[in-house]
């Protein structure tokens, strides 16, 4: 049995994907800085490569080697860019970007041995539409998408697939704390009449492409950039 490593895993769109992993018959494993109950947890940051390493250690002591990576931990920020302090933006870059760097490099030791992998990065629709007042996080997600690009380049003659899914309008905990601070252009509500499907996104929908990515039959996709957002972005 295969074993699947969701960093983000504690909440929102990276609890939905692990549940959904555990569903489909896969070890999981999440890595957060808040412990999830649906799956083994480690408490690690993303930005910190040596508790990346630890957690990483004791996922293989207990689960076996990791062949399957979701990158879904994150942090968005709101800031005009005049007002943005370079250490706000290296925070977000810091998480964002930083963050999978640290988790594809800590991973791909056991994918090259077993000569097959599949790497999904979370990213977000923004690094297609842009978004104000998000510089640093708009910068960090299109870097991410880039990223995607070139390790399925690079790792696609060792049998690792990389993809990205930059969600859409999705509900969860982070969202709605931004609606709460009126920093998304109006309420949920609002938004749904300007998405064409006319429903907020739920985790579960960035779960299912995750887990179309992850299987066998998506072997011949990589390095693509696979939008969920109910036709926000086309």
């Amino acid at each position: 049995m295969k074993t699947a490593l969701v960093t983000g895993g504690g909440s929102g769109i990276g609890l939905a994907v692990a549940e959904r992993l555990k569903a489909d018959g896969y070890h999981v494993a999440t890595l957060d800085l808040h412990p999830s109950g649906t799956a083994f947890s480690q408490t690690a940051d993303v930005t910190d490569r040596a508790q990346v390493d630890a957690a990483l250690a004791a996922v293989r002591d207990r689960l076996g080697p990791v062949t399957i990576l979701v990158n879904a931990a994150g942090m968005d920020g709101f800031k005009r860019f005049q007002d943005l302090t370079f250490a706000a933006w290296q925070r977000v870059i810091d998480v964002n970007l930083n963050g999978v760097f640290h988790c594809v490099q800590a991973v791909l030791p056991d994918m090259l041995e077993a000569g097959w992998g599949r790497i999904v990065n979370i990213s977000s629709s923004s690094a297609q539409s842009g978004q104000q007042f998000m510089a640093h996080y708009v910068a960090s997600k299109s870097a991410v998408n880039g990223l995607t690009k070139a390790l399925a380049l690079e790792l696609g003659p060792a049998g690792i697939t990389v993809n990205a899914v930059p969600p859409g309008f999705i509900d969860t905990p982070m969202l709605r704390k931004a609606e709460s601070r009126e920093l998304i252009g109006g309420t949920v509500e609002d938004h749904i009449e300007r998405t064409p499907v006319r429903r907020v996104g739920r985790p579960e929908d960035i779960a299912a492409a995750c887990a179309f990515l992850i299987s066998e039959e998506a072997g011949y996709i990589t390095g693509q950039i696979l939008g969920v957002n109910g036709g926000r972005n086309t």
